[in-house]
């Protein structure tokens, strides 16, 4: 059994959660429940990142004390999670979590004894948005690359980091997959950083410029940069600082995998990796990095005023998994992808109510007529083999980092199984029982009737298994239509034969038209 840890990165609080923050939740816990299912050892963890500049400012702008501000903001997307369905067994939070702190300081000290922090006067142009320096060559006409907006010019004298003495070990962890960034097109994009070499980083801020909010620098009168803070977050979750025993098991013991969106890859992949190995720590084993949830091809952000609500669309389909199924079926898992009301409404009825729950209903609705619900035996045939591979496809979409690839390859199942269906026509041999048929003609018509609803059972049972790291609401209730429990692990046994099924499976309802 391995040691799994596998995080989120923690959003800045400065306003509500958006949809675009969601992808980012689901593709972690559908990753964490796979593992799960694979019997590792996992835990998993999501929070907020609450020290940052830009939430003072909104605070500000909000006419509200700043711990205020961000304790109702971080209520939301603590809340968030437990609407989507999200397995986290741990939610930080960077200015509430008593750990944080001495975690950060842990951190810092480590960094000082290595000789990696030092004092350093220093001017250059700021992104609040961004929450760091850019030097001139990297901005878009004058203006910040990701946010668009003119930079303000910051002049401090500023602890530093030591980042370009990491540049070499970087380089060689990246090239030889000790550190695996996926997918490959933002892998090369670190790489070409690390091959352009690094320049050291501020990890300061004055305490005037921060409104005196964040975590206080050890023995100064500054406060910690918020990302060499909100990074450390992911050790305050395992209590470094205070208590070795937790990061002990995972981070040293484990796996560690960063979700990440695209915009905050640099920092994951080149920042944190140089502080760990500056505290004598192992970096992490792997960055998925996904990409940007768009509106009419324009990014979602919380200051573009684009934002879609997650927790209106979880309302208003009264489940989780409708969200869920269009992020990671109708996104590419590394990808930007576009989102709309209309394509999730196509989704849901076309697709997991047109396809999904319309086979399932009518399979069980006839072995309800045709055999009291009690599901026949299950014969060896081709479609069983088809349904036996369907797992380890699915598995590979893991590995791969392509969860949408695994929901698709479910889905062609699904209608291959519809099609098989519709070409067998079990309901003609159903019809056909209720007729004055020789006793023979009577038996090998159950016969074969019973063949047809076994197959198409136990089919939607490796169905439901596959699902439920992607849509896990929808998954159980299918497995309970089914009558049969939902697994610990992949790997239990799969038995229908003699299980007694619902007489309906009525998955995924039809909505009533807006």
């Amino acid at each position: 059994m391995n040691k799994i840890y596998i995080t989120t990165s923690i959003p800045y609080v400065n306003a509500a959660p958006h949809v675009g923050f969601a992808l980012e939740l689901v593709q972690a816990d559908a990753y964490a429940r796979h593992f799960r299912l694979l019997g590792h050892d996992v835990r998993f963890q999501c929070g907020t990142d609450d020290n940052s500049l830009k939430n003072v400012r909104s605070a500000e702008a909000a006419g509200q004390e700043v711990r205020d501000f961000v304790n109702a903001n971080a209520d939301r997307f603590e809340h968030l999670g437990g609407l989507l369905d999200i397995s986290n067994e741990e939610f930080v939070r960077t200015s509430g979590d008593p750990r944080h702190v001495a975690c950060v300081h842990a951190l810092w000290r480590a960094c000082a004894e290595n000789g990696d922090l030092y004092r350093k006067a220093y001017e250059g142009l700021y992104c609040v948005g961004c929450e760091q320096f850019y030097e001139p060559s990297e901005l878009d006409d004058g203006r910040c690359p990701e946010h668009g907006i003119a930079l303000e010019t910051i002049r401090e004298e500023n602890w530093f980091f030591r980042l370009s003495r990491y540049g070499d070990r970087l380089l060689e962890l990246v090239e030889t997959g000790g550190l695996r960034i996926v997918p490959a097109h933002r892998r090369n994009e670190v790489l070409a950083l690390l091959r352009r070499g690094l320049s050291d980083i501020s990890v300061s801020r004055s305490a005037e410029r921060a409104r005196g909010w964040g975590v206080p620098v050890p023995d100064g009168d500054e406060v910690v940069y918020v990302w060499f803070d909100a990074l450390a977050n992911y050790l305050t979750g395992l209590s470094h600082g205070s208590d070795p025993t937790l990061l002990q098991h995972y981070w040293n013991g484990g796996q560690r995998i960063h979700v990440v969106g695209k915009g905050i890859s640099k920092f994951h992949a080149i920042y944190w990796p140089a502080i760990l190995l500056s505290a004598g720590l192992p970096p992490p084993s792997s960055i998925l990095v996904h990409g940007y949830v768009t509106v009419g091809g324009r990014k979602i952000g919380k200051s573009a005023g684009n934002g879609i609500d997650p927790e209106r669309i979880i309302q208003s389909y009264e489940t989780p998994d409708a969200l869920r199924y269009y992020l990671l079926r109708h996104i590419r898992s590394g990808d930007d992808g576009d989102f709309s009301d209309e394509r999730l409404e196509a989704a849901w009825s076309g697709e997991l109510a047109g396809q999904l729950g319309n086979l399932a209903n009518r399979v069980l609705a006839l072995l309800s007529t045709s055999f009291n619900g009690i599901v026949p035996p299950v014969p060896d045939s081709d479609f069983v083999e088809a349904a036996a591979r369907l797992p380890e496809k699915v598995a590979r979409a893991f590995a791969a980092y392509e969860l949408h690839v695994g929901l698709a390859d479910i889905f062609e199942f699904i209608g291959a199984a519809n099609r098989w269906f519709a070409q067998r026509a079990p309901w003609a041999d159903a019809k056909a029982l209720l007729a004055d048929l020789t006793p023979d003609d009577r038996k090998a018509t159950a016969t074969r009737l019973g063949t047809s609803l076994a197959e198409q059972v136990h089919g939607l049972a490796i169905i439901a298994r596959c699902l439920l790291p992607f849509l896990p609401s929808s998954a159980a209730k299918l497995h309970s239509r089914l009558g049969i429990p939902s697994p610990r692990l992949y790997r239990d046994p799969l038995m229908v034969a003699g299980v007694k099924a619902a007489p309906q499976a009525v998955l995924f309802p039809q909505r009533a038209a807006a």
